[in-house]
């Protein structure tokens, strides 16, 4: 089933491959379904149903002038879990990926899901306002916001850079993966790209916390520097009852690729209880 329409007629493009049970993985910005290489690899290879999805908007799915916000992109991932009648699925969101996880399970509750993962995830919010004043001041956003609009391209060529941890004397990830990333990034619409940015660098996530009633295990990078932990991960992860958390070291944002052995053997651990 290479793609499922939405409620309002968005197609999203699927991939399903694998036979046991499910986990489906959710991609962050502004990337596609493709970013999970390493994990869906890992994970069909030890016998699991693996499921990725372009967000509206990015990759090969719909390029629709809107809506963006994360009820539309929560309702897009039940779409997707009802239409393959998935039982028992375990979810996977990476980055703005994680809001998709948490806005699910307050809208559609876990009666289909049976564990879930928050891995560099911007939950539960990244936004600095006077009850959150540890958060990101707007002004970042509207930086990103302007970079983009001046030169799209040149802005994913530099934004990789920080994705990744790419540094003058430090470089985990090599220039083909860059250059992968920069060409999964020019898939998405300009709208989109804009669009979805300003969803995820300002839903509040915080009142959908309380819907995290199945085992959670966040993940996060202690020198993430475009989602701080000390922002989002551990503040969910104290916030979620029973939730496990796991700090990678010096790990910046992309540890799906930066930290891709490490990840799967937690992943894998996590699926096997």
């Amino acid at each position: 089933m290479p793609s499922i329409q939405t409620r309002d007629g968005v197609n999203l493009h699927v991939k399903d491959a694998g036979t046991g049970a499910p986990v489906i993985l959710i991609h962050g910005w502004p990337l596609t379904g493709d970013m999970w290489e390493y994990q869906t690899v890992a994970l069909l290879e030890a016998g699991y149903r693996v499921i990725t999805y372009d967000r509206r908007g990015f990759g090969q799915s719909s390029h629709p002038i809107g809506p963006y916000d994360y009820d539309t992109f929560a309702d897009d991932l039940a779409t997707v879990i009802e239409e393959l009648d998935l039982q028992g699925t375990t979810l996977v969101g990476f980055s703005m990926g994680g809001g998709e996880v948490a806005r699910y399970l307050s809208r559609h509750g876990a009666s289909r899901i049976a564990r879930v993962a928050l891995v560099a995830s911007v939950v539960p919010f990244l936004l600095k306002t006077d009850d959150n004043p540890d958060g990101v001041d707007q002004s970042v956003f509207d930086g990103i916001d302007s970079a983009i609009r001046k030169d799209r391209f040149a802005f994913l060529t530099d934004f990789a850079k920080q994705f990744y941890g790419v540094g003058m004397l430090r470089k985990p990830v090599s220039d083909a993966l860059l250059n992968w990333s920069f060409m999964l990034g020019i898939m998405a619409s300009p709208i989109a790209t804009l669009a979805a940015a300003k969803a995820w660098s300002t839903t509040d996530f915080r009142p959908d916390l309380a819907a995290f009633t199945v085992p959670t295990l966040v993940i996060h990078g202690s020198s993430d520097a475009a989602v701080p932990a000390n922002v989002t991960g551990r503040r969910a992860a104290e916030a979620i009852s029973g939730a496990q958390y796991i700090e990678y070291e010096g790990a910046p944002h992309g540890l799906f690729a930066t930290e891709p052995d490490r990840l799967n053997r937690d992943l894998l651990n996590f699926l096997r209880g």
